[in-house]
């Protein structure tokens, strides 16, 4: 039966219908990002023949996430206490009752909405997060262990950031200011997955060597997605539809265009062309450096903070990578060490610089928090800020590598060979496209070719026509390409 208002009414007096409308939105939003913004863009970026695995594991990660989350993921990141950087476990199932003050500690006023929008609002971070995270085991990590690896690393890893920062833990008493994930979810995400990336191990040395995009144009669907699923990402976190929030959604696209120009512009100038890839990491690298400080920054501190995102990890990924003996040794298939654990960490140190003390007390509770721009204790969240990060980068190489370590006894880590060499067949007896190629044989008497010229009853229509009209092939003769 559905909740009954204290006057028997289907709204009890303390929701705020606006509030919970944008509230729901955002989460909805967010969610869009993982499913199906990131199984589109992970589906499209990799080697054909790993375009289904990709989705999949984003797929899988979505579902199992949220099992997790309601049953006792939510409790640990947003619950009572057991440890100062810990929750105690427990199901979040009984959501019709309000949020409590004590259930998002860094909001100064009581959300006015009821308690199962922010337990869905918080899934759809946890979510990403490990959706993320699998862009730097892509083409190789065996989807058994995957199957495994879920749950473990958001009940020990994803629920202590969250809680440390978000949930009244020692980072959040301490003043360190993570707005909507810059740490909790993409440095998690950047350092869990190279970490994890070092223990599974690399693709083949082909894959390493030539993995082109299998779909640009469907690429960049899945990359707009995620750039306009940003607008709940960081506009839902003020946990109301108010001034603060269409900050944060306005300095979000500011940061994001910024540093997606200029990442194509080092492209240019360095390299002769603009990659349409390189706009995506760029774009990718500026939502991350603003998601820390998006409702606490003005807007000329997001052109800035997109500069840097836009040139930093650039560096990073096209210079520092070639050199460093450690970045080239790990196999991060997607870079996602680069365009989230830097520019994160990136991100979380410029809003120690650029926090704005109006805004601040707009949405942190305690008040009289700044930038080191702004002069007087400034200084002290600067430092803040860097050694919030360290925690986080600590706790995940840590946590990652103990889980990891763990299930290797039981599950291999990485696919045999043979099935490396095959990709999507070999894992799921599936592949992505009617198409072939990488010398694969394309089987006439199974794909349906007509031996009459109209192309009635053939899939594949004029194009296949006219390869029939130049040889004529036999009906059950292969053709090698």
């Amino acid at each position: 039966m559905a909740y009954q208002g204290v006057n028997g009414t289907a709204s009890p007096p303390w929701l705020n219908k606006g509030d919970n409308a944008w509230q729901m939105v955002a989460a909805t939003l967010v969610g869009m990002q993982s499913m199906p913004g990131l199984v589109i863009l992970y589906g499209s970026i990799v080697k054909k023949k790993w375009a289904v695995n990709s989705a999949f594991m984003a797929l899988y990660a979505f579902a199992a996430v949220l099992i997790c989350w309601v049953t006792w993921g939510y409790k640990m990141s947003f619950g009572n206490q057991l440890l100062p950087l810990w929750g105690k476990a427990g199901p979040a199932l009984d959501q019709y009752y309000l949020v409590g003050q004590a259930a998002i500690p860094a909001e100064p006023a009581t959300a006015l909405f009821p308690m199962a929008t922010m337990v869905y609002f918080q899934f759809v971070f946890a979510a990403i997060t490990l959706i993320l995270l699998a862009g730097s085991v892509l083409g190789r990590m065996n989807i058994k262990a995957w199957m495994v690896f879920v749950p473990l690393w958001l009940t020990f890893s994803y629920t202590v950031g969250a809680f440390s920062l978000w949930g009244g833990g020692f980072l959040f008493q301490w003043g360190v200011i993570d707005y909507s994930g810059g740490y909790v979810i993409h440095v998690s995400a950047g350092i869990a997955g190279f970490t994890a990336a070092y223990w599974v191990g690399p693709r083949l040395k082909q894959d390493r060597e030539r993995f082109p995009p299998n779909n640009v144009l469907l690429m960049l669907a899945g990359a707009g997605l995620l750039w306009l699923g940003w607008a709940g990402f960081n506009g839902g976190d003020p946990f109301a539809a108010n001034i603060d929030s269409s900050m944060a959604v306005l300095n979000t696209n500011i940061c994001a265009a910024a540093s997606l120009l200029v990442w194509t512009c080092l492209d240019v100038i360095f390299f002769g062309k603009p990659s349409v890839i390189g706009a995506v990491q760029g774009m990718i690298t500026g939502l991350v450096c603003i998601t820390p400080a998006a409702g606490v920054v003005q807007g000329w501190a997001a052109i800035i903070m997109g500069v840097l995102s836009g040139s930093i990890p650039w560096f990073t990924m096209m210079v520092l990578h070639k050199k460093s003996k450690l970045l080239q040794m790990v196999d991060d298939t997607l870079g996602v060490f680069h365009t989230h654990a830097v520019a994160g960490v990136l991100g979380g140190a410029l809003t120690g610089l650029f926090a704005e003390p109006v805004l601040c007390d707009l949405y942190l509770s305690s008040p009289g928090t700044k930038g080191a721009f702004y002069g007087g204790s400034g200084g002290k969240q600067f430092l803040k800020q860097l050694v919030g990060a360290g925690f986080i980068i600590g706790w995940n190489v840590v946590a990652t590598s103990i889980i990891l370590l763990v299930i290797r006894f039981v599950i291999p880590l990485r696919m045999p060979d043979e099935q490396l060499l095959i990709g999507d067949d070999a894992v799921h007896g599936e592949e992505a496209y009617a198409l072939w190629g990488d010398g694969e044989k394309y089987d006439i008497s199974k794909h349906g070719w007509s031996d009459d010229t109209t192309g009635h009853g053939d899939v594949t229509g004029q194009g296949a026509r006219s390869i029939i009209e130049l040889g004529k092939p036999a009906r059950g003769a292969t053709i090698e390409l």
